[in-house]
């Protein structure tokens, strides 16, 4: 069986053995061998099952996350230059949702960054700014939300300046949220399927024959409806850094258009405090931006071309 998991507070005390043994309960109701391994990251339990598989578990008070990240992949299937997992199968288990899907192998491009030279780094963000297009020109599932982009802004407006406070930004940025946010027209073209989070932790790459591959992208079940910059929030933050040639290469490889771009860093600053795990402080500790002192000076730091 797997544990009652109905509240965070339930699903936070869940002892690791007991959530092994209802993984292992799940296998063996579907008649599926190989050892089970737990990964070690993740918001959610994800566990190897041998060397092809792996199981997504979803919690019942995080169960739509199933049917989001399930309709996801089912629409990426064979649309993206990287691969996306298959999915196997997915369903519910006491409560407990799950997919099992093919398993991805490399190594997470913040682990192997250090180790990737300058000119592979720049080949890199070009692929995935290609990969990012693709992603974003494939139609969204019906199951995603939000419904209304405006009025999903609007909320997240209000809710930023207190969230982020309770995450320690200090107030001098706090002052400055709602006249910078109202200073920016964040009607988009179209919207479009988001990740949410392309970043360097979600990306799977290999070394083969002295050159680096990427080998996966994973994690939809945040995957959202919605103007396609919100995407570049995480890009710009954790995969190209604030370095202004791979944010030029990435988007050269995305296609964006060269007369949108010198607009372009201040409305991904706005989606950086609109987005839904927005976090200033973090963003201050991966990207320090020594001397910033306005939004307008943060967007450069973290998101210039």
């Amino acid at each position: 069986m797997l544990p009652v998991a109905e509240t965070e507070e339930q699903y936070d005390a869940i002892d690791a053995a007991d959530l092994r043994a209802g993984v292992l309960a799940l296998c063996e109701h579907l008649g599926l061998t190989g050892d089970v391994v737990a990964f070690d990251e993740g918001s959610l339990p994800v566990y190897a099952i041998g060397d092809d598989l792996v199981v997504k578990l979803y919690p019942p008070l995080h169960l739509k996350e199933l049917y989001v990240e399930r309709d996801v992949l089912h629409a990426l299937e064979g649309r993206l230059s990287i691969p996306t997992p298959g999915v196997k199968d997915a369903g519910e288990f006491h409560g407990w949702g799950y997919i099992f899907m093919e398993r991805l192998h490399g190594e997470n491009l913040k682990r192997a960054w250090p180790k990737i030279p300058r000119h592979e780094r720049e080949r890199l963000a070009v692929q995935l700014g290609t990969a990012l297009a693709e992603l974003h020109a494939v139609t969204p599932p019906e199951v995603l939300g939000p419904a209304d982009w405006a009025a999903f802004c609007a909320g997240r407006a209000a809710a930023t300046a207190g969230e982020n406070r309770s995450r320690g930004l200090d107030e001098a940025w706090l002052a400055q949220v709602p006249g910078f946010l109202a200073s920016i027209d964040l009607e988009p073209d179209e919207t479009v399927l988001l990740h949410t989070e392309f970043m360097h932790v979600h990306v799977l790459v290999h070394e083969e024959a002295g050159a680096w591959r990427l080998s996966g992208v994973f994690d939809f079940e945040p995957a959202m409806r919605g103007a396609r910059e919100y995407d570049l929030v995480a890009v710009g933050i954790f995969l190209t850094g604030g370095d202004r040639s791979l944010m030029r290469a990435f988007l050269d490889g995305y296609g964006y258009p060269e007369e949108r771009r010198a607009a372009l860093p201040r409305t991904v600053m706005a989606y950086a405090l609109l987005h839904v795990y927005s976090h200033l402080p973090w963003y201050l500790r991966e990207v320090p931006a020594p001397g910033a002192v306005t939004f307008d000076e943060l967007a450069d730091r973290w998101f210039g071309v």
